[in-house]
């Protein structure tokens, strides 16, 4: 899947200008923190929405400030796994992976379900809350989840905190032929599994920041 992104973004004194095309694929975004990454990866999901510019995934147009579009998050088919897995602590795990399915407005798919939980290992966690669970089994639930609402585009903020499972779910976005995006730091581990890096530079001035990617 290809995407085409021409944002800016202000607030306060930071300043986010960031404009890259990545084709179909993984793309992985670095850059040092505070520099505006996963503020990027809100404007893609559209969980915030940009001053002006343009957001282009697969041909349709999920920002246009011009246009005056804004497509609501439930209808771009974008998946986000956050840096704190965000569970519902209420629920079980198989009701947070089911909550995957729903909210992508997907039919009933026990054999992907089974699919998933096999290759991230999760099985015998299904009837475990999150409160009973590790950083990194909740980490590989809320991959679970994401990727059970079958989006077209995988965004991960900060995948190396849990880099095996990221790993997977990067292939099986591959299998699947959805495009995917990750956010690190300045640890280029996460490039080794991705076909373009791109990086997120800071201005000398204070809170500015730009983007660039390259190949």
């Amino acid at each position: 899947m290809s995407i085409q992104v021409d944002v800016h973004l202000r607030r306060g004194a930071f300043a986010l200008a960031a404009a890259f095309e990545a084709g179909p694929g993984l793309t992985a975004l670095f850059g040092r923190s505070g520099s505006g990454k996963t503020t990027l990866i809100d404007l893609i999901a559209g969980l915030a929405r940009p001053d002006r510019g343009r957001i282009v995934a697969e041909g349709a147009t999920l920002v246009d400030n011009e246009a005056r579009i804004f497509l609501p998050p439930h209808r771009r088919r974008v998946g986000v796994v956050f840096q704190d897995a965000r569970l519902f602590p209420h629920l079980s795990v198989r009701t947070n992976l089911g909550y995957g399915r729903v909210f992508g407005r997907q039919p009933a798919d026990p054999a992907g379900i089974a699919a998933v939980t096999e290759m991230l290992g999760i099985g015998h966690l299904l009837d475990r809350r999150p409160a009973g669970l590790s950083g990194g089994e909740r980490q590989r639930v809320a991959i679970g989840r994401a990727l059970l609402a079958k989006p077209r585009l995988l965004l991960m903020d900060e995948p190396l905190a849990a880099l095996d499972e990221a790993r997977k779910a990067c292939e099986m976005c591959i299998r699947d032929r959805r495009g995917g995006a990750t956010r690190d730091h300045g640890d280029r581990t996460g490039g080794r599994a991705c076909g373009r890096i791109g990086s997120r530079r800071g201005d000398p001035a204070p809170g500015r920041s730009r983007a660039d990617s390259r190949g």
